[in-house]
């Protein structure tokens, strides 16, 4: 399995406020970039896979308004986890 307790462990304590903090906008945020890379490469080797595209597509969208809602609260925060993250806007 790519997303075990310990990577998501991992995730939420480098990009929320802590280990605990799954609800912040820059945690959830984060681990839906790890989704959505984790099923690019799978894309890659598997262009047939419609059924993953499509939650590849509703995931970029989830992510996509979780960005729309951090940056309309916090500007700063959404600069940073944009630059941390990589994201194109």
């Amino acid at each position: 399995m790519y997303l075990t307790k310990e990577v998501k462990q991992d995730i939420f304590a480098k990009h929320g406020k802590g280990t605990n903090d799954t609800g912040s906008a820059e945690g959830q945020i984060a681990l839906f970039t790890h989704r959505i890379n984790h099923l690019t490469e799978h894309l890659k080797r598997n262009r047939k896979d419609f059924n993953t595209e499509r939650s590849l597509v509703r995931m970029v969208g989830k992510r996509r308004s979780l960005l729309d809602y951090l940056k309309k609260k916090d500007i700063n925060r959404y600069r940073a986890i944009i630059k941390e993250l990589g994201i194109r806007k």
